[in-house]
This record gives C-alpha cells, structure tokens and sequence, in this order.
C-alpha cells in the first residue's frame, strides 16, 4: 500500500464529498449498489490487505483536465513514469497539442491524456488473455502485464493510445489509475505533480473547484461514442477554426457550424507527390499478420473448393481427387496454414504462452478467430491423414474431419474479419476489409491448386476454367470492396481519409502497381475462364495475383492510422519514431525510441515453458478460464 507522508499538501487530497447519481452517460456512478456485501470487503494492492478507508471507493472515478492551464512542462508525465519506473521510451500518460492561426493571433491547445478508465472498455472485450480487469473498486480498468502474451490487439481497439506495447519486453502495461494512492485519501501521481493545476481527479461528473465546465472532447480528443471514457475537459479559451497537429499525421480539425466541437479532416501537410517506400511497406512489424493471413486464407479456399466439390460432384475436383495431384495439394495447404500459425505465433511478445489466446472465448473476436483458425487446422490435417487410406473405413473420418474443416473456416472466418472491424481505426472499419479477405481466399486458393496440378499435368480444360472462374470472382469481390473502400475514405471525416492520403502520397507508386496487377489479373482470370490457355498463363496469372495480394495487405497494414491523440514534434510522433529507427537515432535512449526487439523467437524460454507445463496441465489451465466466464 502507498505510504501518505504525515503532511501532504492539500492540493494533493481527494476531497469529494457526494457525487450525482448519474454520469452523463446514463450509467451509475456507483460501481456498487448501497448495501451490497461487496462494500465491507477489504482491498488487496500489492498483496496488502487493508479496511476501507476511502468511502467514494466504489465511485466511477476519473480525470478533469483545464486545457487552458496547461503549460506542457511534462511534470505529470514525469511523476507517472517515476511512480511506475517506467522506461524512456514507455509513457503512461504524455502531453501533445494542435495549434491554429498564424502570428500575431497564434493559439495552441496542450493535451495531457492517459487511461480513461472508460464505462465501456474495448481493450477488456478485445484482450486475448483476459489481462484486463474493469473494478468495482474506483471504475478503474487494470491490466496485469505478466497475463499478457503481447499480441498488442488493445492497443489496436483504444481510441487513445492508452495501453503502451513494450518492443522490448513484448508486453502491454497501462496507467493503474494510482489506486494504491487514491486508497489513502490521495490523488494519482499526475494530478499531484501538475504545476499550474490543469489536472485533477475524482468523482466523475463533480466539477473540481474553480471550474465551471465538464465537457467530454475538446479539439483532437477522439471519438466519446466508442468507450465512453471517464474523462471531463475544460477550455475557455477562443482558438481557430482550423486547429492542425503537428506530428506527422495529416489531420486538422474544423469547427462544425456554430457549435464548438470539432472534427477531424484531411490536412494534406506533404503535398501529393508519389513515392514508393518499399523497405518501409513490406519491413512491416506487421510481416506476420500478411503471411498468416494470406496464407490461411488461401489454404481456407482451396480446402473449400476441394470439399465442396468433391461433395457436390463437379467432373473437375473427382478427376483432380483421383489424380497423382490430390495428396500434394492437401500436404500444400497443410503446409501453409502450419507456417501461417507458425509466423503469427513468433509475432507475439511472448510466443512460448501461446495457449492464453484461447482464454477469452466469450469476449475477445482474437480468441474466438485462434480457436476457429485452429478447429480449420485440425480438419484440414486430419482430412490430409485418412486421405492416405483407401479403405471404405476411412470414408467416415474423411467426411467428420472435412466436416470440422468447413465449421472452423466459417467461425474463424467470420472472427478474422471481425477483429479488424474497429471503430478506432476508421481505415479498416469497413465491409471492404471482408471483401478483400474472402476474395483473396478465392483467387489464391484456386491458384494455389492449379500451380500443384501443373507439374503433375492434371490442369486439364475443365480444371482451369474451373479455377479460372473461382479466382476470376474472387479478384472482382476484392476489387469492388477496393472501389467502395476508395470512394468512402475520399470523403471521409476521420483518421481514414489521413490513411487514404497517405496510399496516394507515400506509397502511391506501390499503390498503383498494386491496382494495375489486380486488374491485369481480373482480365487474365476472365479469359482463361472463358477460353481457357496453357500452363504458363496460369503461372503468369498466380504469379499477378500473388503480388497484388501481398502488396494489398502490406498497404492495409501500414496504412492505417489509428484514434490516437495529437503527439509533439518528437514525443508520440510517428514520422519522428520511423526517422529515429531508420537513421539509427533510436540508440539514444533520451529520445525515448526503441528498435522492435519483443518478435524475436526466444527458444529457452520455450523449452522451459514445456519442461515446466505439460500440455494437459496447458490445456486445465485454458478450461478452467474458459469455464469461469469473464472477469467482473
């Protein structure tokens, strides 16, 4: 428990004496209903055990931030890290701003922002590993670092940059609201250590003394609607119409109509000259993620094709099935979808704990797109195995396993669309993202099974036009999502329309000739399909399609922009990160730059996890967490 010193400066005590009953929400600000047992309980921090001694314990607390008092001298940034011993290139909380107007009406916002502890906490729901636990006691939403296996999907979901993804321990760890303060009467770090009193803390929804407004955005606050974040602003003060970032993110924000909120737009602050950048599209931290689901979902449509085939008799997969082709195409897929799993696992920060992901089955779309992709695997395998026998006994099994096969894909599917499905990052926040993975398990799962029958020579006519015919559908499905993707984010009064400027501007080349490959390969689908063509069409056309589709993930990847807030010149600056990495600045640890090290493949301390954890002991933990249901 945090020890209050005998003499504590009064600026630095809670002193709430009731609350409303409401927030402005509609939800309670009692965590706790009056009377309820769970009041009399003692509080544990850090294995102490002590009485109730705050009696606002079980209020939704949050923060109240005057952006008109704040100076940006990083004092609270500063009290967090030294109160949590935090690293420099990991912040709890940190300052950035917008500034509008030119000299001598220059006006400047500074923005101090941490956790939110929101009513509605997305990184609880998206959380793999259920590291996340929202609290009765004070609202507050904490993480536990040592339960999370570092797959940074929280950090994807918060619309504030909230939970910090350490590249060099490859866990996630966030602001703990200072709960071990607040029991004794004191308020976080951060609020204690403000110098011109801009922070402060309490009760939600009870105006701190001196102020006279608690609103719930101000100028380059993201979206409230999303998590409902237990946090209030206070600025008075005139500022522009138009308030720019100046980070490397192309936005600014306009003020709508009379009203004073605003909203964000495209702030084209890097003219609209095409580059190509390849190193930095396809040397992507998120390299993993476009093989694993490249690869899974290539696998995904040739396993359906070949099924649904076989089942519903097409002349084309029963000539193919009793072909000297049929077992090295089954092996094929195995393979892929094996090293897809592989890469997506080294991806993590911790890939020896790999079987937290199937903790959150109830909430997280991570764990519940893990176990289909898994289900898709084990189908697929054991097809791959009783294929092998031709006995009539081994039908059944290879009907019951394709069966799994089948359900696997549709639930694991479904769940790889819908984890990218965030409100926070408005690029992939559209049906397009759907679009393009099911076309692309079309066009590079037909494919994939045409480049196994040419060398056997069993790519007869009817088998390619076949294939030509599915990946020729699939190629349109993605290209219509792409149109309909295009014409949104063109228009679009979010970070997606940043990202779109980005495609055309910092990766416009790539962009194009991803364009061009995917409608060369679309024509060429359409006459092989019609009248059909010789071998080395079908290479030409795997070869075109396989390029788009990887050039295509890498841009969704890098592209996206997410929710965050505003950063400065150096600190939360994305351009700032990528230049200190690239120019080798990110050796000097003041600047707070680190190089992503959390992927590397550490062997020992997945061998100890083995020697330590039998798979049945695995496998009684993964149940016992399933069974529970999610945390209170």
């Amino acid at each position: 428990m945090f020890q209050r010193r005998e003499y504590e400066p009064e600026y630095a005590l809670l002193n709430d004496s009731g609350s409303k009953p409401v927030n402005r929400y509609g939800k309670p600000i009692d965590t706790v209903p009056p009377g309820d047992p769970l009041r009399e309980q003692p509080f544990v921090i850090n294995g102490e055990e002590l009485p109730q001694q705050n009696p606002n314990r079980y209020k939704q607390h949050g923060f109240h931030f005057t952006a008109d008092n704040c100076i940006a001298c990083h004092a609270c940034e500063a009290a967090c890290s030294e109160k949590n011993d935090l690293p420099p290139h990991l912040a709890f909380r940190s300052v950035g701003f917008v500034e509008g107007g030119s000299y001598p009406d220059y006006r400047r916002i500074n923005i101090s922002m941490a956790c939110n502890h929101c009513d509605d906490p997305v990184c609880l729901r998206g959380c793999p590993t259920r590291a996340y636990t929202k609290f009765a006691e004070y609202g507050a939403v904490l993480q536990d670092p040592d339960i999370c296996f570092g797959c940074g999907y929280c950090t994807w979901v918060c619309p504030y940059n909230a939970p910090q993804l350490d590249p060099v321990k490859g866990q996630v760890s966030k602001c703990n609201m200072c709960v071990d303060r607040l029991e004794v009467g004191l308020k976080p770090a951060c609020v204690a250590a403000c110098l011109g009193k801009a922070l402060d803390f309490g009760v939600i929804e009870n105006l701190p003394e001196g102020r006279i407004q608690a609103e719930p955005a101000i100028p380059g606050f993201p979206r409230t609607d999303i998590t409902h974040p237990n946090i209030r602003f206070q600025q008075m003060k005139s500022i522009q119409r138009e308030m720019v970032r100046v980070d490397g993110t192309a936005l600014k924000y306009h003020r709508t109509g009379d009203r004073e909120g605003y909203r964000p737009e495209l702030d084209p602050k890097k003219g609209f000259r095409r580059q190509w950048n390849l190193g930095r599209l396809l040397g992507s931290h998120e390299n993993a993620h476009i093989v694993f689901t490249l690869g899974v979902q290539a696998a995904m449509g040739a396993f359906l094709l070949l099924v649904l085939g076989g089942w519903f008799g097409l002349p084309a997969v029963t000539a193919l099935r009793n072909s000297p082709a049929w077992l090295p195409s089954l092996g094929l897929m195995v393979l892929v979808t094996a090293f897809g799993l592989f890469r997506l696992n080294m991806h993590l920060g911790k890939p020896h704990r790999f079987y937290r992901g199937f903790y959150n089955l109830r909430l997280s779309p991570v764990s519940r797109e893990i176990a289909g992709v898994s289900a898709f695997f084990a189908g697929l395998l054991g097809f791959t195995l009783f294929n092998l026998f031709d006995g009539e006994w081994a039908r059944p099994l290879q009907f019951l396993f394709a069966l799994l096969g089948l359900l696997g894909m549709g639930f694991g599917g479904y769940y790889m669309y819908r984890l990218y499905r965030i409100p926070a990052r408005p690029f992939w926040d559209h049906w397009h993202t759907g679009a393009s993975f099911a076309g692309t398990g079309l066009a590079l799962g037909s494919l994939l099974l045409a480049l196994v029958a040419l060398p056997f020579g069993e790519l007869t006519r009817e088998l390619g036009q076949l294939l030509a015919t599915v990946a020729g559908s699939g190629l349109a499905l993605e290209g219509l999502g792409l149109l309909a993707h295009g014409l949104a984010m063109r228009t679009a009064d979010s970070e997606g329309a940043a990202s779109w400027y980005e495609q055309l501007t910092t990766h416009g080349h790539a962009y194009w000739l991803r364009n061009l490959l995917l409608a060369g390969s679309l024509l060429l689908a359409g006459w092989l399909a019609v009248h059909g063509g010789g071998p080395w069409l079908f290479a030409l056309l795997a070869v075109m399609a396989l390029v788009s589709a990887i050039i295509g993930r890498a841009l969704f990847y890098v592209l996206v922009i997410p929710t965050t807030m505003p950063g400065a010149f150096f600190w939360r600056n994305r351009a700032f990160v990528e230049h200190a990495r690239d120019t080798g600045l990110a050796e000097m640890e003041p600047l707070g730059v680190v190089y992503e090290r959390h992927h590397r493949f550490d062997l020992k301390a997945l061998l100890r996890t083995i020697r330590e954890h039998s798979p049945r002991q695995m496998w009684e933990q993964v149940r016992e967490i399933v069974l529970a249901g999610p945390r209170p």
